[in-house]
């Protein structure tokens, strides 16, 4: 199936790099070429395209929130656009929710200017954030919109493609890949394998996207919400019994915290580290071997230590004085508590 690019072979959109001069010490990620023949843009709501300008004429098609737009002729309120457009429903039940470039049909028709955003368009990259948040808060909701959190990613795809330089371009990037995240994420705990014990047997959700905000905005909250996230793909599943899966994971938090001191996620970093560190403990003990359980117990008081030292403000400070407090009184806090 070709995709807006195939149609638009005079437009491509072919990936150049930025000039490399640094802006504000960051390389910026590529940037996407402009159409020769026409304005990129964008729709903030449903709009239907039309064979001619005119609303009588045969619709060919609907174009949703942040699919991509090319306007090559205005007429009055009316666009003649090349669009990418939804294919048809015909998912299977256990294909992704994330689609496919291939599910995506390129066409032509006229359209209504109205809730059109191209390049030029004053305050155009806030509008479309804006909206983007708007979907992924309508996402949230218990019974959510269709298309909400796909409708959102897309919205905030196109600040970072017709906006490259807009200072929330950063922040856009990683909502998108966020929303990819978290869908995929979603999808792989359906599956079987999510309960495999060893990280490399399950699904994995695609790290390319995150890896690009660490490359291109470094030392930033954005690249700290990346590293974040991708240590879900290095976790196990379900432990299964083994002591090393919670030692493990305790110490890829630990890792995190070392090395994004000052992210938001850094004192939740070190709770989880030491929570299961102290499950490790408790997993010894049980098994009977009270050498591994005193020595990762021992851990687990330090890493409550430090964290209560370093981020004495935030709330899982409070939550590792409430750990260490169970492990000086023996109150497992993996299994049963009942003595």
């Amino acid at each position: 199936m070709r995709s807006l690019r195939t149609v638009l072979a005079p437009l491509p959109l072919a990936l150049l790099l930025l000039a490399s001069v640094p802006v504000l010490a960051q390389k910026r990620p590529p940037r996407i070429e402009m159409p020769k023949n026409g304005t990129m843009a964008t729709i903030i709501r449903v709009g239907n395209l039309y064979a001619q300008a005119d609303e009588s004429s045969d619709r060919t098609g609907e174009v949703t929130p942040g699919r991509e737009l090319v306007i090559v002729e205005r007429s009055g309120k009316w666009l003649r656009v090349f669009a990418n457009v939804d294919a048809p429903e015909s998912r299977a039940a256990d294909q992704p929710t994330l689609e496919n470039p291939e599910e995506v049909q390129p066409i032509s028709g006229w359209m209504l200017d109205k809730g059109v955003i191209d390049i030029h368009t004053p305050h155009g990259d806030q509008i479309l954030f804006g909206e983007g948040v708007s979907a992924e808060n309508a996402a949230a909701e218990p019974h959510p919109p269709p298309r909400a959190a796909q409708d959102a990613r897309l919205l905030y795809r196109r600040v970072v493609e017709m906006f490259p330089e807009s200072p929330i371009t950063p922040e856009a990037m990683w909502r998108a890949a966020d929303i990819r995240w978290q869908l995929e994420k979603a999808d792989a705990a359906t599956l079987p394998s999510a309960h495999e014990k060893e990280s490399y047997l399950r699904e994995q959700m695609d790290e390319d996207e995150m890896k690009k905000i660490e490359k291109y905005f470094p030392h930033t909250k954005w690249a700290d919400f990346a590293a974040w996230d991708l240590i879900e793909n290095q976790l196990c599943g379900d432990w299964q019994g083994s002591e090393k899966c919670p030692e493990k994971e305790a110490n890829l938090y630990m890792k995190y915290a070392d090395e994004h001191p000052d992210s938001p996620r850094a004192p939740q970093a070190l709770y989880l580290a030491a929570w299961r560190m102290a499950s490790a403990g408790d997993m010894w003990a049980a098994d009977g071997n009270d050498d591994r359980a005193k020595e990762d117990r021992g851990r687990t008081m330090g890493i409550t230590d430090h964290l209560q030292q370093k981020y004495p403000q935030s709330e899982y400070s409070a939550r590792a004085a409430d750990l260490a407090y169970k492990i000086q009184q023996g109150i497992p806090v993996y299994g049963s508590d009942r003595e």
